[in-house]
């Protein structure tokens, strides 16, 4: 009988988007296979403490019976044969976790540090996604120290530049999370005021009227593949934390009603932000689709999607033909995979001359 996998299922962590990361975690460990995988749970809690090897450690995180860790991460993780981090947000999903990932070289799901940075910041992969002249929304960024001590001329840039109704989003928080839509220039005010107790880094942009929020899953690494493309119907005025997870209320369409080569347009676009942004094993990526003029814009890429029982990553490649099991699968072949090629690059060098001594 072939030797078990044994696989480290992290989740928590401190991020807005905590609870979240307990409820994709749940479904994950559901969905691997057991005969296939030795699965280890790993939970941070929300001050950064690491707790392992607890019996029902994830229903002990879910009922808040947490109460201390070790400020270390535990020596467990350096003895398993990869990773799959279910942090999503900051902290876990913006490259600082795989960053100690690549420090104790072992094998992980999901993208590298680099990819995972560009896909957290929306100002960075926004400013990425132009460069590479795919269609994003117009758009104005600030500090949150900026707008303290010269907020009347950021509010008449932003009246020059975009229309209302806008979007305010920190830069660097998922899950809807301090994202305000706004009408006028009080909401626009108190948005922004919101907006900075989640980031210091604020993002303005323009809304598209009447937008259809379609949504893409991609995976691989050096030649990503796309899923069907879905479309979000959210029960409020966007797709905010409670639509997406409190009130039950949104539905998804799968496959989006589109044209097929609008269809096709758009799994060809979540490629090239996949590629573009440094991405590596998944990733969803969501466009904004202007009916009324046939136009897509990119909205945002996510490295580390939903994994609950309703997010549309995985929905989406079921509906494409791959379970949810062989999803987790492929993730985890792929994340090994990547880290095989890695270690075939020489890190070191050895000088003519140890002129160091």
């Amino acid at each position: 009988m072939p030797k078990k996998i044994k696989i480290a299922v992290i989740f928590g962590g401190r991020s807005g988007e905590h609870e979240v990361s307990l409820v994709s975690a749940e479904s994950v460990m559901k969905a691997l296979n057991r005969k296939k995988y030795d699965v280890i749970q790993i939970g941070i809690t929300k001050t950064g403490e690491w707790v392992t090897e607890k019996k029902d450690l994830l229903e002990l995180f879910k009922q808040g019976k947490i109460k201390k860790g070790s400020r270390l991460p535990p020596e467990i993780l350096t003895k398993v044969d990869a990773v799959f981090p279910v942090l999503h947000g900051t902290y876990g999903e913006d490259g600082t976790i795989q960053g100690l990932f690549e420090m104790i070289n072992i094998p992980y799901v999901g993208a590298g540090v680099l990819g995972s940075a560009v896909g957290m910041d929306k100002v960075v992969q926004k400013q990425v996604c132009e460069q590479a002249k795919l269609p994003i929304v117009k758009y104005i960024w600030f500090l949150e120290k900026e707008w303290r001590v010269n907020h009347t001329n950021i509010l008449r840039h932003i009246e020059k530049t975009l229309k209302y109704p806008a979007f305010v989003k920190p830069a660097n928080m998922g899950s809807s999370v301090g994202i305000t839509k706004v009408h006028n220039k009080n909401k626009l005010i108190a948005g922004i005021n919101l907006a900075t107790k989640y980031d210091k880094k604020i993002l303005v942009e323009q809304a598209v009227k009447n937008a259809r929020e379609i949504e893409c899953s991609v995976l691989g690494n050096d030649e990503p593949i796309a899923s069907m493309p879905g479309e979000i119907i959210s029960s409020g005025e966007f797709y905010d934390y409670d639509a997406k997870y409190v009130d039950g209320q949104s539905r998804s369409i799968i496959p989006a009603k589109l044209s097929k080569k609008l269809m096709e347009d758009i799994r060809k676009m979540a490629c090239q932000v996949f590629r573009v942004t440094n991405c590596l094993g998944m990733a969803r990526v969501d466009f904004l689709l202007d009916d009324k003029r046939g136009k897509i814009y990119v909205n945002e890429i996510n490295t580390i999607p939903g994994f609950t029982s309703i997010s549309m990553y995985p929905k989406l490649w079921h509906a494409s033909g791959l379970s949810y099991s062989d999803l987790l699968d492929s993730l985890i072949v792929l994340a090994i995979e990547r880290f095989k090629e890695k270690q075939k690059i020489q890190s070191g060098y050895k000088p003519r001359k140890e002129w160091y001594r």
